[in-house]
């Protein structure tokens, strides 16, 4: 167990080490996850729209 004096200087030690990233790099990577966020929604929309095609043509067969 440390004392809190002690954690904050081992804190401070281990954010000294972290590499942070640049503003491009994260602009970029922000927008790479808008891109394939809108990517993924539409391949599901898609999908939801032909099982939901399928599924009403299958119905329509039987009703």
């Amino acid at each position: 167990m440390t004392n809190p004096l002690q954690f904050i200087q081992q804190v401070r030690a281990e954010v000294s080490k972290v590499t942070w990233p640049t503003r491009r790099e994260v602009l970029l990577t922000t927008g790479m996850v808008f891109v394939l966020a809108a990517l993924t929604s539409l391949f599901f929309s898609l999908v939801d729209l032909g099982i939901r095609s399928g599924l009403a043509a299958v119905l329509g067969l039987f009703g």
